[in-house]
């Protein structure tokens, strides 16, 4: 999602990190941090229903699982570095991570920028890298296929394979692998790991992550939440809510029979399938080019914020 408050930074200059670009009186920050727990808790209820009753599912729960931010984190709202708290009310934020008092109110320390600048200098250049390069459509989201191609142990087990082991290992055998995904391809099965098109390592990782991926545009949310109160967590949400997008996207187009869960098989076996899997992928890397470009733009302006 675009345009939420926030998450613009081209808009914000980060001046020395003795100073703040922005003081914020209390009805502003919590009439934001408010409207945050909103959104955040829209978005977590039925997860949240769902644990509650031991109700597992396999779409939703990876984005609480193989991402590691929890509820109550997500929950919690951050300004960003170099926006001052003021009042009384910002004393609360003294026993969070990363924050300090400031001469205005409170606002993220310097200090903890510094120990997090080697995590902002390495999310600034994979975000810049992918940006740079052509999107990749040709995948078709085999990723998944792979990970299960020749083993009889499925990553979800309680899911059935929509065509069966037999008729998944002869897609796969029939179609190139064509992962960019370090991330992705580290769980290819030992069969699949020669079909790939690459041999792909995590030190290669800003060498080939390319803006066509899905699992790249879902990870922009993980390179949000990682910066932690560094970044303000509406862009935090936007990436969340785009990441949730691509999910379902990734899974409609896995091998696994997900419609009683209500998620349509992309067909990616067939020509018609892999033209509604490309058509899919291209509208999440429109949405995720601008948010992997402010992540960055953040990013550069914080490697400034230290150095002046």
């Amino acid at each position: 999602m675009e345009g939420r408050a926030g998450s613009d930074a081209a808009e914000l200059t980060l001046p020395g990190v003795a100073e703040a670009d922005e003081v914020l009186a209390a009805p502003q920050w919590e009439a934001r941090a408010e409207s945050h727990r909103r959104r955040a808790d829209e978005f977590l209820t039925p997860h949240l229903r769902r644990r509650h009753a031991g109700e597992p599912h396999p779409v939703w729960d990876f984005l609480f699982t193989y991402y590691s931010l929890r509820p109550r984190q997500l929950r919690q709202w951050h300004p960003g570095f170099g926006v001052v708290l003021a009042d009384d009310e910002a004393a609360e934020y003294l026993g969070r991570t990363g924050y300090g008092p400031h001469p205005l109110g409170v606002s993220v320390h310097p200090d903890y920028l510094r120990s997090r600048i080697e995590t902002v200098r390495f999310v600034a250049r994979l975000m810049r890298a992918t940006a740079a390069r052509a999107p990749r459509m040709n995948c078709f989201g085999l990723h998944e296929w792979a990970m299960v191609y020749r083993t009889p142990q499925l990553r979800h087990d309680h899911v059935p394979l929509r065509l069966g082991s037999a008729g998944t290992d002869a897609v796969v055998e029939s179609t190139p692998l064509r992962c960019s995904h370090f991330d992705a391809f580290r769980f290819f099965t030992d069969a699949a790991v020669p079909r790939n098109d690459r041999q792909l390592t995590r030190e290669q990782q800003i060498d080939t992550e390319q803006p066509g991926c899905i699992h790249a545009a879902m990870d922009i949310y993980k390179w949000a939440y990682k910066l932690g109160p560094l970044v303000p967590s509406e862009l935090v949400m936007d990436a969340l809510e785009l990441a949730a997008d691509a999910r379902a996207v990734d899974m409609c187009a896995s091998p696994y029979d997900l419609r009683r869960y209500g998620f349509e098989p992309i067909a990616i076996e067939t020509p018609a399938g892999r033209a509604e899997y490309v058509r899919a992928q291209q509208r999440i890397a429109e949405r995720a080019a601008p948010l992997r470009v402010t992540l960055a733009n953040r990013c550069e302006l914080l490697l400034t914020g230290l150095d002046g």
